[in-house]
C-alpha cells in the first residue's frame, strides 16, 4: 500500500446539493499537486441523500473514503472521526460547500511543506484575505466573534473559528481532543499553543454559499464560543468586573468623605455600606481571577502531560 502524503477531511451534514461538485473540484486540485492523497468524507448523520452520493463517489475513486454514523453529532465529532481515520502526513480540513475554494488546498499544502509550521490557518480576516458575497450581518458577527476570541489566545490570530486548516498528522495524534461541535477549532488552537506547536495564518478568500443551506446557528455557536473564551481567560471577566467594582467603591468612598467633611451626608442613604460591599466584592472578583489563572496554568501542564502520554503510546505501538 502506497504511503499517503495528504488527507483531506470534509465534514458534512445534509449536503446533497453540493457534494458531487465539491468532490470533483477537490479531486482536480489534488491531482494537480502530483502526490498520493485521500479524501475522507465524514457523513455526520445526514438525513438526505448525502451518504448515497458519497458511496457513489467512493466507487468511482477508491481514494475517496467514507466515515458515516447516525445521528448527527456536530462538526467537532465529525472532524475527530476524520482525524482518526486520516493516514496522510499532512491533514487539511475544508467545508463541504467550498466557501473556501478548492485551490486553498494547494496554498495550505505548500505552506505546510515548508516545514516551518505545525498548523496553518486559512484566514479571510488577515491582511490579504477577502470576503466576497457573504451577508453583511454574518460577516459582522463573525468578525466580532473572532475579535473577542482573539483575546483568549497569544499572538495576533485573526481567524480562530474557520474549518480551513492544515495540520501535521503528528500534531493531531498528540492532542487529546474532546469537543463535539464548532468549539473544536478553539480547543485545537488552545491545546496546540499550550504545548508549543508553531501556528501560522495565510490569507484566504471566503465566498458566500451558492447552493444548500447554511448550518450556522448563531445563538448556540456564540454561547459555546464565549464560554470557551471565558474558560481560557477567566481573568478577562473576573478582572473587568473586579476592577469596576473596586473603582465604584473608591468613587463612593471619595463622595462619602466629601459629604461628611462638608456636613451634607444624609444618614438615610446607605452610601457607606454600598462602598464597603463594592470594595469587598471587587477584591473577591480579582482574587477569583488570580485563582482561575493559576488553574489555567495547571491546565496547560495537563495538556503537555497528555501530549507526552500519547507520544509514548504511539512510540510503543511502533515498537
Amino acid at each position: 500500500m502506497e504511503k499517503v502524503d495528504l488527507s483531506i477531511i470534509i465534514p458534512m451534514f445534509n449536503e446533497e446539493e453540493v457534494i458531487d461538485e465539491t468532490i470533483k473540484s477537490v479531486t482536480a486540485e489534488l491531482d494537480s499537486l502530483n502526490l498520493n492523497w485521500e479524501i475522507i468524507l465524514v457523513n455526520d448523520g445526514s438525513t438526505d441523500n448525502t451518504l448515497d452520493l458519497c458511496r457513489q463517489a467512493s466507487v468511482r475513486d477508491d481514494r475517496v473514503k467514507i466515515v458515516s454514523y447516525s445521528p448527527n453529532r456536530g462538526r467537532g465529532y465529525a472532524l475527530r472521526q476524520g482525524f482518526n481515520t486520516a493516514s496522510g502526513d499532512i491533514v487539511i480540513s475544508i467545508d463541504a460547500d467550498l466557501t473556501y475554494s478548492s485551490d486553498h488546498i494547494s496554498l495550505l499544502w505548500n505552506e505546510m511543506k515548508k516545514n516551518e509550521s505545525d498548523i496553518v490557518l486559512g484566514s479571510a480576516y488577515m491582511k490579504g484575505g477577502k470576503v466576497i458575497d457573504v451577508p453583511f450581518k454574518r460577516v459582522l458577527i463573525s468578525r466580532l466573534g473572532n475579535l473577542i476570541l482573539g483575546f483568549s489566545f497569544p499572538g495576533k490570530i485573526k481567524t480562530i473559528t474557520c474549518v480551513l486548516r492544515g495540520y501535521k498528522k503528528k500534531v493531531l495524534d498528540s492532542l487529546e481532543l474532546e469537543s463535539d461541535d464548532k468549539e473544536i477549532h478553539l480547543e485545537i488552537l488552545a491545546k496546540a499553543i499550550s504545548v508549543g506547536y508553531r501556528i501560522k495564518e495565510i490569507p484566504a478568500v471566503l465566498k458566500g454559499r451558492k447552493k444548500g443551506k447554511s448550518k450556522f446557528k448563531f445563538k448556540a455557536t456564540s454561547i459555546s464560543h464565549l464560554a470557551f473564551s471565558f474558560y481560557q481567560k477567566p481573568m478577562i471577566v473576573f478582572g473587568i468586573l473586579g476592577f469596576f467594582m473596586v473603582l465604584g467603591g473608591f468613587i463612593l468612598g471619595i463622595i462619602f468623605i466629601i459629604q461628611r467633611y462638608m456636613g451634607t451626608l444624609n444618614p438615610t442613604r446607605p452610601i457607606f455600606i454600598l462602598m464597603i460591599l463594592l470594595l469587598l466584592a471587587g477584591i473577591q472578583m480579582l482574587s477569583f481571577g488570580f485563582i482561575a489563572n493559576q488553574i489555567g496554568s495547571l491546565k496547560k501542564e495537563i495538556y503537555r502531560l497528555q501530549k507526552q502520554g500519547r507520544d509514548i503510546l504511539k512510540l510503543g505501538k511502533k515498537n
